[in-house]
């Protein structure tokens, strides 16, 4: 029988793990360069860690690992009998994969409370697992590449992260708009018109304003309980446009009566303006149907979508106020947000953003002409990759095609010969792939040249 892997994962090739290893690169040196520190979390963890936090249906797509040895043994045999397997799970199992990686993160932070500096910088790029049904774009095993800042509510931190994010997307070479919110003007906006008990229903339609259009969103608020005049209410916040400065102005007006609204104003007015001062190379738009997962933020909302490709949101995050509460440590505020690093994969491959040496193995290929020959290649090589040069010889003396078919498939830059004139003069012949120049070096020249 043919070897095959489970539904919903995927093996990399080497060139789809060239691809994949520039955009954890890049992502990883701009966190680095933004003064966040990297942690890892295991793959599994307790049960009683990941149970409850990510509702009913999160539970249901938790990947339990069954305990080791006799995991009967400890079975009542009445829920074997019943094949209740709910129950029976919590007695053969405590332990399972972890589903992303806020809750491991919130678990390591009150973990590890007493040793970490305030306000904690940490980002974190590392596989997760859900049993949800594999379709396109959806997969049981992917990464998820993460940063927060906790411990802190200043607004700085919303700005140094939409200065960090349009830096990852400049070096990308994709263009973006970065959208913002805010949960409190979301909140605003229900109290204003009356129904602060539709906040959920409110936002959940309004999020859907770009996939089915206003009508379909109106339509919807009403079969959610909202009156005529509650929809009309709304009207204005939902066909808002014009500069950001006109819309912060509209929504002033709009929710002048709400306090909370008016909070949420200043923020995102904080947020904007600090960012045009520092400066960006994406676009930022205020954008009031933006809601995300909104039980979870409290306060800035961001998204980010790109420009040239028809996909959803390729980054997002937000403000949350009780990260730790569920284990027992209230009140710490953090912003956090998550790179689609799927998602960004897709983006450069249509766009073909990919830097040309991206898909290099190693810079030079040395032919193998026989015994001698491969032998004073094989010192040319180690002097290279002394000096930091990632350079390989072709094993076998082969003939010529094939060794240049080889060099070509692994998408050398440089081929290089030492045949029996180089020898000879102690030299080597360097051959550049995409132009098929060529020039006799020694070897001192050839680290120059090749650096």
């Amino acid at each position: 029988m043919k070897p095959s892997i489970p539904k919903g994962t995927r093996d990399f090739s080497p060139i789809e793990m060239a691809k994949r290893n520039y955009i954890f690169n890049t992502i990883r040196e701009v966190f680095q360069l933004y003064g966040f520190q990297q942690i890892e979390t295991p793959a599994m963890e307790n049960l009683t860690t990941l149970m409850g936090k990510y509702g009913e249906e999160g539970d249901k797509l938790l990947f339990k690992i069954l305990n080791s040895g006799d995991f009967l043994k400890d079975a009542p045999a009445e829920l074997m009998e019943q094949r209740d397997s709910l129950h029976l799970t919590n007695k053969i199992s405590e332990k399972g994969l972890r589903y992303d990686l806020t809750v491991p993160f919130a678990r390591y932070v009150v973990q590890h409370r007493n040793d970490l500096q305030m306000p904690f910088k940490r980002y974190q790029i590392q596989p997760v697992w859900r049993a949800d049904r594999p379709q396109k774009g959806r997969y049981r095993e992917f990464y998820q590449c993460d940063a927060d800042i906790v411990g802190s509510d200043s607004l700085l931190n919303e700005v140094e992260l939409v200065t960090l994010i349009d830096e990852v997307f400049r070096r990308f070479g994709v263009r973006i708009v970065i959208k913002l919110n805010n949960r409190k003007v979301l909140s605003g906006i229900a109290e204003v018109i009356g129904a602060p008990d539709k906040l959920i229903d409110i936002t959940v339609a309004i999020d859907k304003m770009d996939k089915i259009g206003l009508e379909n969103v109106n339509a919807e608020l009403i079969e959610k309980g909202l009156d005529q005049n509650q929809v009309s209410a709304l009207q204005p916040l939902l066909t808002l446009d014009g500069t950001t400065e006109h819309k912060l102005e509209t929504l002033s007006q709009l929710l002048a009566t709400s306090e909370v609204g008016c909070k949420g104003i200043d923020e995102l007015r904080f947020v904007i303006d600090h960012v045009e001062q520092v400066g960006t190379t994406a676009s930022v738009e205020l954008d009031v149907s933006l809601a995300r997962g909104l039980n979870y933020y409290t306060g800035t909302i961001l998204e980010v979508k790109a420009l040239d490709v028809a996909i959803g949101s390729i980054t997002g995050g937000g403000r949350y106020d009780n990260l730790t509460g569920v284990f027992g440590m209230p009140g710490l505020s953090g912003v956090g947000f998550s790179f689609g690093a799927d998602r960004i994969f897709d983006v450069l491959n249509t766009l073909d953003l990919y830097p040309a040496d991206t898909m290099a193995s190693a810079q030079v290929l040395f032919i193998n002409f026989g015994e001698r020959e491969a032998v004073a290649s094989l010192q040319h090589v180690m002097a290279l990759r002394k000096a930091g040069i990632s350079a390989e010889l072709y094993p076998d003396s082969a003939k010529m095609k094939k060794q240049m078919n080889y060099a070509n498939d692994r998408h050398f830059p440089f081929v290089a010969i030492v045949g029996e004139s180089e020898l000879k003069q102690g030299t080597v012949t360097l051959k550049d792939m995409a132009t098929g120049d060529q020039q006799q070096l020694n070897r001192d020249q050839l680290i120059s040249d090749l650096k």
